[in-house]
């Protein structure tokens, strides 16, 4: 099971970061823009890429931003508003690290998180501030039975070295 799922099974705690990498392919580009329908040519035509400064194709700001569903989807996160705010292009082949710190909790159920999006030369590309609703004492206990049924329905069940929880640790 991952660190991440494990974590959201115990109870998220105010300091709680969850970090995890990704390096972005021009198949991952082509595969977002079939869901999307976003075929800016800034993502697929070096040219235009070029004319708008850009030193090569890019990456979708929303494809990256997307590194926050994983975290999320492994909590068990309901997400009620993201503000993002792209820095830096990502191009094909940057490796991305996205770290998400819990921030708040209170006692309605709600919590807010911070998200950092690193390339591997440490270039922050992109910030983002979370509201949303982590699993309560019922979904946790939900949780906790479906971990304990193996998690078939989570693909990163068994990914531990991808997905990696730092208590109380910002990134």
């Amino acid at each position: 099971m991952s660190h991440i799922r494990q974590k959201a099974v115990q109870g998220l705690r105010v300091g709680d970061s969850f970090s995890i990498s990704r390096t972005f392919t021009k198949k991952d580009v082509t595969h977002f823009a079939e869901i999307t329908r976003d075929y800016n040519p800034v993502h697929f035509d070096e040219r235009f890429s070029r004319v708008k400064n850009f030193d090569g194709r890019i990456c979708h700001g929303l494809l990256v931003a997307s590194m926050i569903s994983e975290i999320g989807g492994q909590i068990g996160w309901l997400a009620s508003e993201m503000n993002l705010r792209f820095k830096k292009p990502v191009y094909f082949g940057d490796t991305v690290r996205c770290s998400l710190t819990i921030t708040s909790l209170n006692d309605r159920g709600w919590a807010e998180a911070e998200a950092v999006f690193q390339k591997q030369d440490q270039t922050i590309v992109l910030e983002a501030s979370l509201k949303g609703i982590p699993p309560g004492p019922g979904e946790r206990e939900v949780l906790k039975a479906m971990v304990a049924e193996g998690d078939p329905t989570n693909k990163l069940r068994f990914t531990p070295q991808r997905t990696q929880n730092h208590p109380g640790k910002k990134q």
